[in-house]
């Protein structure tokens, strides 16, 4: 008898949790990285994983898919391709063009797929865009660098890859505000890919040509490059230059004394887009007035700094972390949802 209540006992608790799981939420959303020359776009996909993860908590469940490569454009659209064909929900991507996507994005949403573009915007109006705004990134740690020469001085910039859609909006913030102080003369402007052993080569040549650098903009983890090559030169004390928000570096510039800021792109942008994603397929609807940026489908998220004064703070973050982990910020599920009504 014992034996008989015990299997119907386990019975109804395989059919509670049956039950449960057919209740519970299910999406699959494909995540979409066209370029992986760095540890920061691997923390960005960690993170997104994680995020995902988080929500069963919730009740939901989510089936991520992720496809990440060096590819160019047209490589990249191969991937969406396939998320298109394997049905997901959803289209997180990390996009290398602003433009190239617009067809691809309009398949999508002829299926009835939600794409979301972060860390970089596109000009589909088949798209939303969910992060920093670069051109903003930009003109935060150019004012930074402005107003610590005085309004003055002899400065070069270290860029990022050519013609990709965040280092341009990132050149446009950047020039915008050096223009507004005439006295602050850029003397020339270098590409290095956001390699880090480029960025070092690049500040060599530029220091090599000219010797009275006062001020380096410079992008990413290229600034951990460009100060060492500063301070080979013997240099750290006469020029200010922004930074970078890797472990690594923070642990250089508190030791050195540098005279550095940093605007943070978090790797944590591709989670937040995730987790607007989430709540738009839940069937919320966004806020009137919630979008803005060039293409006028933007949700920008805020843009921490780094300066003398938090960089103990920030380093406390980085502990137990390994030194090429960047400093981040995710914009929660509960953050997320100020965005609907």
């Amino acid at each position: 008898m014992q034996k008989s209540w015990l299997s119907l006992a386990t019975m109804a608790a395989a059919l509670f949790a049956a039950t449960v799981h057919a209740d519970a939420e299910t999406f699959k959303i494909g995540l979409s990285n066209g370029w992986v020359g760095s540890e920061w776009r691997t923390q960005m996909i960690e993170e997104a994983e994680t995020a995902a993860k988080a929500w069963a908590e919730k009740g939901v469940d989510i089936e991520v898919v992720v496809q990440s490569a060096n590819v160019d454009a047209q490589g990249q659209i191969g991937q969406i391709r396939n998320f298109i064909n394997q049905g997901v929900d959803a289209i997180i991507v990390n996009p290398n063009s602003p433009t190239a996507f617009s067809p691809i994005f309009a398949q999508a949403k002829a299926r009835g797929i939600l794409v979301i573009a972060t860390d970089a915007e596109v000009s589909s109006k088949d798209a939303i865009y969910v992060g920093i705004d670069q051109k903003g990134w930009a003109v935060q740690s150019a004012k930074w660098l402005a107003e610590t020469l005085g309004g003055k001085g002899n400065v070069v910039t270290i860029n990022g890859v050519a013609g990709h859609p965040a280092n341009e909006m990132r050149v446009a913030g950047y020039r915008e505000v050096f223009a507004e102080f005439p006295d602050i003369k850029v003397l020339n402007e270098a590409n290095a890919n956001w390699d880090q052993a480029q960025g070092q080569q690049a500040m060599q040549n530029l220091i090599a040509t000219y010797p009275d650098i006062q001020g380096v903009w410079v992008q990413d983890g290229m600034a951990a490059g460009a100060w060492r090559a500063i301070m080979a030169a013997g240099k750290k004390d006469e020029i200010a230059a922004t930074g970078e928000i890797r472990k690594d570096f923070l642990t250089v510039w508190n030791d050195e004394k540098l005279n550095s800021g940093a605007s943070i792109n978090p790797p944590g942008v591709m989670a937040s887009a995730l987790n607007v994603a989430v709540l738009k397929l839940q069937g919320k609807e966004f806020k009137d007035g919630i979008f803005g940026g060039v293409y006028g489908n933007a949700i920008y998220i805020p843009i921490p700094f780094v300066s003398n004064e938090n960089l103990g703070e920030r380093l406390d973050e980085t502990e137990g972390k390994p030194g090429y982990w960047s400093v981040t910020a995710t914009v929660s599920p509960k953050e997320a949802a100020a965005y609907f009504q």
